[in-house]
């Protein structure tokens, strides 16, 4: 049994019976030291403080165009290695959690029109200027998710894909207009326009800035939805 000093210890009760009739107490008075401290809530504020440190280091270096191991990262932001792989056990894990701080917003975009042409539109205009402002984020989870393809590497992945949920939501407004066959091809249709594939196509290959490359998407956007109708009035 323990029962607490106002001394800041703890007195310790030792019961031992061996038998009912010879029943022997001792009492020893022991610092409460001795004894594991209770996890506190400083304890998960200095850890997430931590995590937010390494997070803005990892920011830092991919918009500075470094895509760096765990290893140096841990040495950018002045903490130990194991600190750091504690946090980000894995190259997928890190990039991840980039991806999740710097293009997180765009996940949560929600439609503002009952039309899918404005709805593509604005969710075109919301994306792109987020993607250009973290590329660096962008080209390490690109990176990341090309090497563990071609690598077949085991254990985690760095998964990719809200796509399939934003457009759905794009087209929603399409959904008592088009044969579900032909409302498949559009969606489909706007994934060549809309993601980070094409945002860097159009910027490395052919050179295009932000207000070009919303130009083109949004261009062919018009002409997906157009053709779609007019299959749809022609019955096909």
């Amino acid at each position: 049994m323990l029962q607490m000093d106002q001394d800041l210890s703890v007195k310790l009760v030792i019961v031992l019976i061996p038998g009912l009739e010879d029943t022997r107490k001792f009492e020893e008075n022991v610092p409460i030291s001795a004894f594991p401290a209770p996890r506190d809530e400083s304890l998960t504020h200095a850890r997430a403080k931590t995590r937010r440190l390494l997070l803005s280091c990892a920011m830092e270096l991919y918009d500075g165009g470094v895509f760096p191991s765990i290893t140096e990262l841990a040495a950018h932001a002045q903490v130990s290695r194991a600190t750091a792989y504690r946090y980000f056990p894995t190259q997928s894990a890190l990039i991840s959690a980039v991806v999740a701080k710097s293009l997180g917003p765009i996940l949560e975009w929600r439609p503002q029109d009952n039309d899918a042409l404005k709805r593509i539109h604005q969710l075109l205009a919301f994306a792109y200027p987020q993607m250009e402002r973290h590329e660096g984020a962008l080209r390490a989870a690109l990176q990341l998710s090309l090497q563990q393809w071609a690598n077949a590497t085991p254990g985690e992945k760095f998964v990719r894909g809200n796509r399939k949920r934003l457009l759905k939501l794009a087209v929603e407004p399409l959904q008592n207009k088009l044969p579900a066959e032909a409302l498949q091809r559009v969606i489909h249709a706007f994934s060549l326009i809309y993601g980070s594939e094409v945002f860097l196509v159009l910027k490395d290959i052919w050179g295009l800035e932000l207000d070009n490359i919303q130009d083109v998407t949004q261009w062919m956007a018009k002409a997906i939805i157009r053709q779609a109708e007019e299959d749809a009035s022609a019955g096909g």
